[in-house]
């Protein structure tokens, strides 16, 4: 397949082959086959719901899209900055079964929910038939798209949690989450620096994706491959007991409790601290000569390692398709377009946007983009990349992962009875 650059002209006609297996009889398969007769000479008009961008990447994806492809005009939808909102508003269209929206971008997190609501599209069937080689992504993001074995989003950008370390004062980042505790204990007070580590221990969602980070490379999980819950292991609560341990050492701020990623960004670009984990992002705000106390002097590494491995929580966005959108052909030209090399090239040359294909990091154009895409510790944290629990209820999982690991955190629990707590909450949630 082409890469997309700049010095590109010219349009390329690509059929749209009609892959719909053999239609159920009941209205639900009915209704989702609807697209299956568009035609390779019909123009047609797609809706592409998204959030907001800033970088005008998306209007060069679509650009360079309907050039490939002038039978297919696609309309963009702007939804609402905040990720919450936007859900609730897919939630609301898709559970009337609106024909309004084709394509739609979706957090890492939603997937699961969306197929098991019926809101989204299988896509095995268009991934066969075009020989679409999911093994060129990172694992971790074609495990968000996947739920009940088969493929709903098909992965568009990624993102993983960093350890960040100031480079003045230390020469070679931890291995382990032990060798961490050791160093930011040691080091604190070293050039100016308030505290050891800093991190996101508020009760929210980023608190989930530290706790996941902790769980995962000590062995354990919340949610396994067949829908089961089994955080009540080991291997889970070694996890949790660690990550108790660095909230209440004595190198981390007082109120680490109240931490999410402004408040550990906003300390460590003060100078505060001498390591911290957060999102790829805070590299550039590092290197901010008008903002940052620590511009030169960082470096940062893939996260420690517990007795098991290394483990970074997965972010990013995917791409779906509406089961009940009337131009389900069309709309998958545009999917495989954004989530394949080419387009994926686009949002990253044009919105530094790190790629899901591992094969991207080669192309000089990629690595000229960002520093980070450059990188091996970056490429290396997102071959480790973990998803959060995948699953059609994960609102309702990370709620009650948020109260039980706030209170061990908080010391109110043990490891052992927040795990216990989590497995039969968990269950029960998932009984009903």
């Amino acid at each position: 397949m082409k890469i997309w650059n700049k010095k590109m002209a010219g349009a390329t006609f690509l059929s749209m082959t009609l892959l719909l297996g053999a239609c159920s009889g009941d209205d639900e398969n009915a209704t989702a086959d609807k697209g299956s007769d568009d035609k390779s000479d019909e123009k047609v008009e797609i809706v592409y719901a998204s959030g907001v961008d800033v970088t005008g990447a998306t209007e060069k994806l679509i650009a360079a899209f309907e050039d490939e492809n002038p039978n297919i005009t696609v309309k963009q939808q702007e939804m609402p900055a905040d990720t919450g909102a936007s859900h609730d508003q897919y939630v609301t269209t898709f559970s009337s079964k609106s024909t309004e929206i084709d394509v739609f971008d979706a957090d890492v997190i939603w997937p699961a929910e969306f197929a098991q609501a019926q809101y989204a599209l299988e896509l095995d069937r268009f991934i066969e038939a075009d020989g679409i080689k999911m093994e060129d992504y990172f694992p971790g993001t074609v495990q968000s798209g996947n739920f009940n074995g088969r493929q709903y989003a098909m992965p568009k950008y990624t993102d993983a949690g960093l350890l960040f370390y100031r480079t003045d004062i230390v020469e070679t980042a931890p291995a382990t989450w032990d060798e961490l505790f050791e160093m930011a204990s040691e080091l604190k007070g070293k050039e100016g620096t308030e505290f050891g580590y800093l991190m996101q221990a508020n009760q929210y969602e980023g608190m989930i994706t530290n706790a996941v980070e902790f769980i995962a490379s000590y062995g354990g999980e919340v949610v396994d491959e067949n829908n089961e819950v089994v955080v009540n292991s080991p291997e889970t609560i070694a996890g949790i007991t660690k990550m108790v341990e660095f909230v209440n050492s004595d190198f981390v701020p007082s109120n680490i409790l109240s931490f999410q990623e402004t408040e550990t960004n906003n300390a460590w670009v003060g100078g505060q601290a001498v390591f911290a984990r957060n999102w790829p992002y805070m590299q550039s705000t590092s290197e901010n000569k008008d903002g940052s106390e620590v511009a030169g002097n960082v470096g940062f590494a893939v996260l420690p390692a517990g007795d098991d491995t290394n483990a970074a929580t997965l972010g990013g966005w995917m791409s779906m398709i509406n089961r009940y959108s009337e131009n389900q052909e069309a709309a998958w030209e545009f999917v495989k377009f954004m989530s394949g090399p080419e387009g994926q090239k686009i949002s990253a040359v044009e919105g530094g946007r790190a790629p899901t294909i591992e094969a991207l990091y080669e192309d000089e154009d990629v690595k000229d983009a960002a520093a980070l895409f450059s990188n091996e510790e970056f490429v290396a944290t997102l071959q480790n990349a973990v998803p959060r629990p995948v699953s059609p209820i994960y609102p309702l999982i990370s709620d009650i992962m948020q109260v039980e690991l706030s209170k061990a955190l908080a010391e109110d629990i043990t490891p052992e009875e927040a795990a216990k707590n989590m497995q039969e909450k968990i269950e029960a949630a998932m009984a009903e």
